[in-house]
């Protein structure tokens, strides 16, 4: 199971990469990170996209709205079982690069998101989106 290094090397051999990073979202803190940061600046990136996450979990709009169709209910929590957040992901676009928002579920708090940017004319969207949740699923924190 890969942790932050490894797990940010694997997300930059995406095609069109510019740079990953791992922030916490509560503190807004780059917890590990890889290649160039929009603007030059990991940790004025880190802290700007957890500002973006914080706003994006803490929405009522954009929280889930029951659970699972025939699943159980969703508590106050997040998801089903308390420990994932209510959005899976973020896409922010712009005339020359993708950047993706991927949350982390974890057994504590999950208050963890992968930051991936992407140029827009060589990466993949889909496929990035695809193989991000991946590697979310099994990254290890700690």
């Amino acid at each position: 199971m890969p942790g932050i290094d490894e797990s940010l090397l694997e997300a930059m051999r995406l095609p069109g990469a510019r740079g990953a990073s791992v922030v916490d979202w509560i503190s807004g803190l780059a917890l590990g990170a890889v290649g160039d940061a929009p603007g030059g600046d990991v940790e004025a990136t880190a802290a700007e996209t957890a500002e973006l996450a914080r706003l994006a979990t803490e929405s009522g709009a954009l929280a889930l709205t029951g659970g699972e169709p025939g699943g159980p209910p969703d508590d106050d929590r997040g998801g089903p079982s308390g420990k994932e957040p209510p959005v899976q992901d973020l896409i922010i676009t712009n005339a020359d690069s993708y950047h993706l928002l991927r949350f982390v579920t974890t057994t504590f708090d999950s208050t963890v998101f992968v930051h991936l940017w992407l140029d827009r004319h060589e990466g993949n969207l889909a496929l990035a989106r695809i193989r991000l949740a991946e590697m979310t699923d099994r990254l290890v924190l700690g």
